[in-house]
């Protein structure tokens, strides 16, 4: 796994985090509504999407807080290293103790997702990868406390947890507007879904995105188009 990756406008370095530059933040981050304002991301990591909103507005100012030790001193290095670090600002906080006076016009969060499932052995991978420190509910009881009136929340899941995750949310007064369902290739059904929710009752948008073609390492025109901002080789 390399240590850093280049964007076209900023540099990730990942010899820190425990979780690495994936495919399914640069979809969030390059698919989710954007809005000026006040932005929230709920466990930040490497800081990547909150340079992609940085990257993708004009204005906002963006917190991002992430409740690691090392996730929280990899984002300050890559945000301290962009062009935008007088508009992201990193803080070492969960979301459950995170205070603040603010209301957000965006909240995004590429967020744990395993739940019941076996553990890998790095206590950190742990913590990044599986839901028991950050369970749904309280993500969104979080993203109820923060989000403005007219704001979005715009999360990344796996397709099974993803169907929770919407049950869940409208239990509580937090509403599905849009989703992408993101399959790995044209012969695989979706695994992925990008979601986005309000406190709006509207008819759901749905969307579909298939990253490859038959052929590995063979994009498809619409992931090319959706990313082509964000990576070298495209």
């Amino acid at each position: 796994m390399l240590n850093s990756f280049q964007f076209k406008q900023f540099a990730i370095q990942q010899d820190l985090s425990a979780m690495k530059v994936g495919t399914d933040a640069v979809l969030l981050g390059a698919w989710l509504t954007p809005k000026e304002g006040d932005l929230l991301d709920i466990g930040t990591g490497t800081g990547l999407l909150s340079l992609m909103l940085a990257q993708r507005t004009s204005t906002a100012q963006i917190d991002a807080i992430d409740v690691d030790e090392n996730a929280y001193q990899q984002a300050m290095i890559n945000v301290g290293n962009s062009p935008w670090k007088n508009r992201v600002h990193i803080q070492h906080q969960s979301i459950q103790l995170f205070k603040t006076e603010k209301k957000y016009d965006l909240i995004f969060s590429n967020p744990p997702y395993f739940i019941n499932s076996s553990k890998a052995s790095e206590e950190a991978r742990n913590r990044a990868r599986h839901a028991d420190e950050l369970p749904y509910n309280q993500l969104i009881v979080a993203v109820k406390r923060l989000l403005k009136r007219e704001g979005i929340f715009a999360v990344v899941l796996p397709v099974n947890e993803a169907q929770l995750f919407i049950e869940e949310a409208k239990g509580r007064e937090l509403f599905l507007n849009r989703k992408c369902s993101v399959k790995p290739n044209i012969n695989k059904i979706p695994k992925r879904v990008l979601m986005e929710f309000s406190y709006a009752m509207l008819p759901v948008i749905e969307e579909e995105l298939t990253i490859e073609t038959e052929k590995r390492h063979q994009y498809t025109k619409e992931y090319i188009n959706l990313t082509q901002d964000f990576y070298l080789n495209f």
